[in-house]
Order: structure tokens, then sequence, then C-alpha cells
């Protein structure tokens, strides 16, 4: 049995609410280690958190934790909205609605969003198995009449 420090949850929930799901882009370092990248950052000592990703309408992306500057937990992820959504107007509202579902982020599960949110017409559902040291799931966003307009894949865990 792996153990897991009993505050990463929290720190793990606090870091989401503080980069993307509140801020949007607006959390981005000017800076980023990778080119082409979007980068966001909180540090909340002894705990860093770093989600790096590239792309916009299908993104791919990788968030880490790292305790006393050592990497201790990490998760991939890759999707976005349907390649046949082309209209701006869709599209930002797509996203403003999975920040919306990204802010309902539990210790209890600090992956994505909550299992079940719905707003404006949008109901996100998000299917994860396993937990904070060994997990994966999938995030969708559908309309009210089920057309699926949003979908992404990820998993992680702790680092050993």
């Amino acid at each position: 049995m792996v153990s897991i420090p009993h505050d990463l949850a929290t720190f793990l929930v606090e870091a989401k609410r503080r980069t993307y799901a509140g801020l949007d882009d607006d959390a981005t370092v000017a800076t980023p280690l990778l080119a082409g990248s979007k980068q966001l950052e909180h540090r909340a000592p002894p705990y860093a958190y770093r989600d790096i990703y590239f792309g916009m309408g299908f993104f791919v992306g990788q968030e880490t934790v790292s305790r006393d500057d050592r990497v201790v937990w990490s998760m991939s992820y890759s999707g976005g909205a349907r390649a046949d959504i082309t209209d701006r107007d869709t599209f930002l509202a797509i996203y403003k609605f999975l920040r919306q579902a990204l802010l309902g982020v539990r210790a209890e599960e600090p992956y994505r969003g909550p299992r079940l949110f719905e707003q404006a017409g949008m109901i996100y559902r998000n299917e994860v198995e396993g937990s904070l040291d060994r997990f994966h799931g999938v995030e969708t966003i559908a309309r009210q009449g089920g057309t699926l307009l949003y979908e992404l894949r990820y998993s992680g865990g702790l680092l050993r």
C-alpha cells in the first residue's frame, strides 16, 4: 500500500481552483518551460503545482505536484471539443462551462470536476476509477438533449 500524504488532496483542490478553473489563462506564467505551451503554477510550501498543456480545441497536458522540489504526484490528460465544432461562441461557451464544473473539484476525488454538474443546458459528467495513488477517468460535456460536445481522458497517481 502506498502512503498518501494527508494534505495532498487538499493542496490539489486549492491549486486547481487557483489556476485554470478559477483564473483561466490569466494564471499562465509569462515564460513557460516548453515553447508553445501554456503553463500554470501554484505554490503553498512544501507543495508546488504545475500544469503544462499544448493546444486548445484538442489539447494534451500534464499536471505535477512537487514536495520539497521532488515530483511526488502526476496526472496526464488529453481531449477537447468535438472536431466539427468551429463556431467560436460555442467553443467559448463549452470551455467557460468546463471551468465552472472544474471549480467543483473535491478533496475526495481531486482529479477534475465533480461526478455531475449541470448548468445553462449543459451536463458535465466525470467517471473516475481508483484513488489518489493510481486512477483514471473520462469527463464529458453534452447538451441537455444528449449531443456530446467535449471529452477528455486522464490518468495518474503517486510516483514511486
